[in-house]
């Protein structure tokens, strides 16, 4: 066999080798995707496409350790949400579920922590230097009033309760601890349109679920109109 035969010969089984090679990489590649697209759904609620809880707490714990005192934790709870579901139906609930979430999303940016925590409960940690916290929280609050159109025409007036935690007036970075501050300073503000920023006497609460009268002193921002 001549030696142009030989290569010829010697290419043609190095191309048939990596053509067979090729055929189960591209059937694992594939499933390489499938299950990055399942991991993804794992990770966000089907109904809001935020981040679940264990997923939000993962991220926001690395942002809090990332950015330090320049990190915000906002705690967001739609008031009469069950009157939306009597009167509008569970659609129109759905609907201002989803529309919340991308109102905070849009606020937030790409960089934050934003979930769903349950129900019409949502979290958002992001970077937000102080000396901008009061203006983005007038604005946070001004977006979560403005009323929700739905596909049919018809609108929903919606409302929600806003609580806020920093490293700074809470003296503290650890994710739990501020959450727990956020949610009982949103609790002091229920129904106020207002965003309310938590104190290290916030921290001391131990629990919520809706019932604390306002403490004198604390700082409200952003009343909607």
């Amino acid at each position: 066999m001549s030696s142009l035969l030989r290569v010829k010969g010697q290419i043609g089984q190095h191309t048939l080798l990596l053509t067979t090679a090729a055929v189960p990489l591209t059937g694992w590649a594939v499933h390489a995707v499938t299950l990055h697209r399942q991991l993804a759904a794992t990770r966000r609620d089907p109904l809001t496409g935020l981040l679940r809880r264990d997923s939000y707490t993962v991220r926001a714990r690395r942002l809090l350790a990332r950015h330090c005192d320049d990190t915000v934790l906002v705690i967001v709870d739609q008031d009469h949400f069950k009157a939306v579901n009597d009167d509008f139906g569970h659609p129109a609930g759905d609907a201002v579920l989803a529309a919340t979430a991308a109102r905070l999303t849009a606020w937030a940016g790409p960089r934050a922590a934003v979930g769903r925590l349950g129900g019409d409960e949502f979290a958002v940690v992001l970077e937000l230097p102080a000396a901008r916290l009061e203006q983005r929280l007038a604005q946070l609050v001004r977006m979560l009033h403005t009323p929700v159109v739905l596909e049919d025409g018809r609108t929903v007036d919606v409302a929600a309760s806003v609580g806020v935690a920093t490293p700074r007036t809470v003296g503290s970075r650890e994710l739990s601890l501020m959450q727990r501050a956020a949610d009982a300073a949103l609790y002091d503000g229920k129904h106020s349109g207002r965003a309310v920023l938590a104190t290290t006497a916030h921290t001391t609460v131990p629990s919520v679920n809706g019932r604390r009268a306002g403490r004198p002193g604390t700082a409200v921002w952003g009343r909607a109109a």
